[in-house]
């Protein structure tokens, strides 16, 4: 017996029904990403909640608050309570979230080295009320151990990422939404975003976002202009076709989630 066509449904049911070839709706709550060219290739339009969303990249600190802090600071203006980090690979700097809308106050970072007790922290805290939302660096992590942050996270409605290696894209995942972050290779000021795992079809090529936010991209053009200025005032001849590196270093000695290295036109 043949699986029954769209067209048995009642009208009122039809709108259910959910077809491969279509953009699936979300079936819980999303909090928008914010960035409009995502949101729009995402199920409901962001970030599902209750669900496991997973960030695959090559490097664990590489890009993912960039892609982040939009939907972190609007789920902390919410009052839900705190973001967890579970295993963040670097101290976050405070200073530039709170520019992006995250206050450090607002952020609880959890560390450590054993794979069984960043799976225990994750656990607890989506357990919790208070946590807005839980960022877990698991690269260590199994398909059980998976499996069980996706039900604690659909138990109790909570904000999930995952990040682990780029490496396992080629490996099954209980996530909900998975996606792989790299910079572009023709242009290293943005972020290709391929979407490997949705509710809908695949998508053929990746989207591509500002690889560094609006602050940071005023503040390195300023830079840049700053030291064209300098160089004219002293004679020096501009070099053509070259690219300059501009590293800031806020906190010497230690290396924190959002410092920067920035390749910029001369």
């Amino acid at each position: 017996m043949g699986l029954p066509s769209l067209d048995s449904f009642s009208p009122s049911a039809r709108h259910k029904v959910w077809r491969g070839d279509e953009l699936g709706m979300a079936d819980a709550q999303v909090i928008a990403t914010g960035h409009a060219p995502l949101d729009a290739q995402l199920p409901g339009g962001g970030w599902p909640v209750g669900a496991m969303t997973e960030l695959l990249q090559s490097a664990p600190e590489a890009h993912s608050w960039q892609l982040l802090l939009p939907a972190l600071a609007h789920a902390v203006r919410g009052g839900t309570g705190p973001v967890a980090l579970i295993g963040a690979p670097h101290e976050p700097f405070g200073p530039s979230l709170a520019a992006h809308g995250l206050p450090i106050e607002s952020l609880l970072w959890i560390r450590s080295e054993a794979a069984a007790a960043r799976l225990w922290a994750c656990e607890q805290a989506l357990r919790c009320a208070d946590v807005a939302a839980v960022l877990a660096w698991l690269p260590q992590a199994r398909m059980g151990d998976l499996r069980r942050l996706q039900l604690a996270a659909a138990q109790h409605e909570s904000l999930l990422f995952v990040l682990r290696p780029a490496a396992s894209a080629s490996s099954t995942s209980p996530a909900r939404l998975r996606l792989q972050v790299a910079l572009c290779e023709e242009d290293k000021s943005r972020l290709d975003v391929h979407i490997l795992k949705r509710r809908g079809p695949p998508l053929a090529s990746p989207i591509q976002l500002p690889a560094c936010g609006e602050r940071m991209a005023a503040l390195l053009a300023a830079s840049q202009l700053r030291r064209k200025l300098l160089r004219q005032q002293q004679g020096v001849p501009q070099a053509i076709g070259t690219a300059t590196v501009v590293r800031i270093d806020l906190h010497q000695g230690k290396r924190h989630a959002l410092d920067r290295v920035a390749l910029a036109a001369a």
